[in-house]
């Protein structure tokens, strides 16, 4: 399977060409709102989950043939620090090619130096902060027993001393668990060193790895982004400017790394929705992420 995917439209970064680094699910977290599911095992092992030179050839064809993209994005099915030569594909990136790139990453890693430094190699960097303790740390993300919160927020913090790009924080809004006032409090507190360019607040619009995590309200929603002051998430993503080339295993593959309703595939891959809903449920009982495609979304 390819290790690139899309341009996918992004709410907050436009067309973005994907860049998956591991295979699915590999990630030092198990959080509960994951859109993709839950992580079967929790990892913090960095190592060449496929071949750089692979990575480096995929984008050396896709250069030679693609322009229209706004962003080229390390993210996809886990966690893209695992990758031991991820700084190897954001230099490619810097020197290769006009594009800004961006690394989406939940920054449990960037309290390891190398880490640190091959992240600021991306124009751009979104870290995700949904919790202000050791306690709210466990319940939301649900981390690999070899990091604590001290240790990924003393990263946070190091990272952002040295980094002079531009960074974004993802807040995740999970009722119950961190939208009290006293929990919003402490969250801005800790943001408010960390200088983010942007924050991001989000709420599970797709259905998430624990079936107890429930959506805010709109007007919450609302309220939410007013607290945390800059917002990036625009209200409606951006779409390719033309439907991109459809196939069950291209709808599979995108189904898989970024989770869409069957009209938000529809729209992308420009067929009809009644053909996507068919092919997911053609594929359904093999395939949990053609499943969890089919479940219903808050938000189309």
């Amino acid at each position: 399977m390819s290790c690139l995917f899309g341009p996918v439209p992004s709410r907050r970064y436009g067309r973005s060409l994907g860049i998956d680094l591991v295979p699915m699910k590999t990630c030092c977290y198990d959080c509960v709102f994951c859109q993709l599911g839950l992580t079967p095992k929790t990892t913090c092992e960095r190592r060449d989950y496929i071949p750089i030179q692979t990575v480096l050839a995929e984008l050396e064809a896709w250069l030679a043939k693609h322009n229209e993209v706004d962003m080229l994005t390390l993210c996809g099915s886990g966690e893209p620090t695992l990758h031991a030569h991820f700084g190897e594909v954001l230099q490619w990136i810097r020197t290769k090619t006009p594009y800004p790139s961006l690394l989406m990453s939940n920054g449990a890693l960037f309290f390891d130096p190398d880490v640190r430094r091959d992240a600021a190699l991306a124009n751009r960097v979104k870290i995700s902060m949904h919790f202000w303790d050791e306690a709210s740390f466990q319940a939301t993300v649900r981390p690999d027993a070899a990091i604590s919160f001290e240790q990924v927020y003393e990263g946070w913090r190091k990272f952002r001393e040295e980094f002079r790009g531009l960074l974004d924080i993802e807040f995740f809004a999970l009722p119950g668990l961190n939208d009290s006032p006293e929990a919003l409090s402490r969250v801005h507190q800790l943001m408010a060193p960390l200088r983010p360019d942007t924050v991001t607040v989000n709420s599970a619009e797709r259905p998430p790895a624990d079936s107890c995590v429930r959506a805010v309200s709109a007007e919450q929603l609302a309220h939410l982004r007013s607290f945390f002051g800059t917002v990036a998430c625009a209200q409606q993503a951006a779409q390719p400017s033309e439907p991109q080339p459809y196939s069950d295993d291209a709808l599979l593959a995108l189904a898989r790394r970024h989770p869409l309703t069957p009209a938000q595939f529809a729209r992308y891959f420009g067929v009809p929705e009644a053909q996507i809903t068919a092919t997911l449920q053609r594929f359904a009982d093999a395939d949990p992420y053609a499943a969890r495609a089919l479940l219903p979304h808050e938000q189309s």
